[in-house]
């Protein structure tokens, strides 16, 4: 008997295309572990396709119709993600990213980790490019990007009974006539009772010219690992306010309210320390310490890091977001000044992996605890009490 086994549930090329699905263990061939396949109805959800995964212990649901995103999960019975105003998830169809300035792409935002690019993402603006008959134009860029609101070409659910992992395999191509071609390929992974998924993504360029990329892993979490007294860990070689309203929060910068209604976000931007492979993590701990969410990659593929503090009223949105990225999301031609910006060959691909891992016990926050404190040792933090011009646009 083959160790792998295979499942196609789409193929735009070949015309195929399941509407419903369901993997039992046995079809698997892997212990605990399920994969079932579904068509969203009604409201703003109609027609959405939805991935749910279970590994006995931890369960995901990704979305193929917006870009491979995570939508919700859950862990032990412990929700894993937030309660956005939006009853989502919300069908590309009804996303106008034009809408109010550049920033209708929040109408979509109801995910636990959606990207965020892939050939711009941060706030909406002006950029120039070079259009077709070889002359600099200026363009509006909405805010970030387009990747999420893309569905799948290509869905495979592929599971080893040897390593009892199960991956969720997708395409999805950001590309146009005269614009740039690029493709996410997207493993979404676990194994049977572990407390972690991994994101394995690459970025290839489609095109015979170069491409510029710009990602970033919008991670977001709300209840109950967000409440009051939660706090980031982090290992920080700097850190530094994104504006004025950030610097009113400088001094608790790693540290959470309860819901406020009336909230402005905050936003601050880090250069964290690593290992000697350039690994690093972060983590988001209760205030109890006995329940943390942590992100795990790698800055050699995703060297930068913001944080963004949203903790407005529960019916507001109540979430704060953990974002590794290739870039921190400003403007994409301050980005570009910065020299933040990755530039792809024809055919060049740039790999990322990102791994999210949950602790329900205090044992287990308190290795990952010392895990960061580890990585911290090495540097000494510096944190801004202001905007800095490498970070922000002054």
């Amino acid at each position: 008997m083959p160790n792998l086994n295979s499942w196609i549930l789409t193929d735009v090329g070949n015309n195929v295309r399941k509407e419903s699905l369901f993997l039992g263990h046995d079809d698997l061939g892997v212990a605990d572990c399920t994969v079932s396949k579904t068509s969203l109805k009604g409201g703003l959800r109609e027609g959405v396709d939805l991935v749910e995964v279970t590994n006995g212990n931890l369960t995901f649901s990704v979305l193929p119709t917006r870009g491979m995103g995570i939508w919700k999960g859950s862990y032990k019975g412990i929700p894993i993600g937030w309660k956005s105003p939006i009853q989502g998830p919300v069908h590309p169809m009804w996303v106008d990213e034009v809408d109010r300035g550049g920033l209708g792409w929040l109408k979509g935002f109801d995910e636990c980790i959606v990207r965020c690019g892939l050939d711009s993402n941060g706030a909406p603006g002006e950029d120039v490019i070079i259009d077709n008959n070889g002359n600099a134009v200026s363009v509006d860029l909405t805010l970030h990007g387009k990747i999420a609101n893309l569905p799948a070409h290509y869905l495979e659910v592929i599971a080893d009974s040897k390593s009892g992992l199960v991956s969720i395999i997708g395409e999805v191509d950001e590309s146009s006539l005269f614009l740039p071609g690029l493709r996410l390929r997207s493993k979404i992974k676990t194994t049977s009772g572990s407390n972690r998924l991994t994101i394995e993504d690459e970025i290839i360029n489609l095109k015979s010219t170069p491409s510029e990329l710009e990602l970033v892993y919008h991670c977001n979490f709300g209840q109950p690992f967000l409440e009051e007294g939660s706090k980031l860990l982090v290992p920080t070689k700097e850190a530094a306010p994104r504006d004025a309203r950030a610097v009113e929060g400088i001094l608790k910068i790693d540290e959470y309210m309860a819901p406020t209604p009336g909230y402005v976000e905050q936003v601050y931007f880090y250069d964290l320390a690593e290992d000697s492979d350039h690994r690093t993590l972060v983590s988001l701990k209760n205030s109890a310490g006995d329940k943390a969410i942590a992100l795990r990659f790698n800055k050699s593929e995703l060297p930068c890091f913001t944080q963004w503090k949203n903790t407005t009223a529960m019916t507001d949105g109540y979430v704060t977001g953990l974002e590794p990225g290739t870039n921190y999301p400003n403007l994409k031609r301050f980005e570009r000044e910065n020299d933040r910006i990755i530039r792809l060959d024809p055919g060049e691909s740039h790999h990322c992996q990102l791994i999210l891992e949950v602790c329900d016990n205090h044992e287990q926050v308190e290795a990952l605890e010392a895990e960061i404190n580890s990585i911290q040792s090495k540097s000494r933090p510096v944190i801004h009490s202001k905007p800095q011009a490498k970070f922000s646009p002054m």
